[in-house]
């Protein structure tokens, strides 16, 4: 992706009974508003691609729009490797990829 897009935060592990992973953080509103005015960052229905890192964790994801947010899964090896739980405050980064690393 030419122009870097990424950000770092701290949020409240949360759980959704959407599609699976179940826990998730979700992004603050700013950059979640940054995010949705670049449709063209989206592959369909809203999601983008992403790279998340957590503590020492990397992992490949797309994030998922729900109620005006972009919500960040925390999939169960990043938790597992990061000692994450429901609850738990984390730090996040996220930068957003054109497409899954190699």
């Amino acid at each position: 992706m030419n122009d870097e897009v990424s950000f770092e935060f701290t949020g409240e592990v949360i759980e959704w009974r959407g599609p699976a992973p179940h826990h998730w953080v979700a992004m603050p509103e700013d950059a979640s508003d940054e995010l949705a005015a670049r449709p063209e960052l989206s592959y369909g229905w809203g999601c983008i691609p992403v790279l998340v890192s957590v503590g020492d964790t990397e992992i490949y994801t797309a994030l998922m729009p729900k109620d005006g947010r972009y919500l960040v899964p925390l999939k169960a090896a990043l938790r597992r490797a990061e000692g994450i739980e429901l609850g738990d405050v984390i730090t996040v980064q996220v930068e957003v990829v054109a497409s899954r690393p190699a």
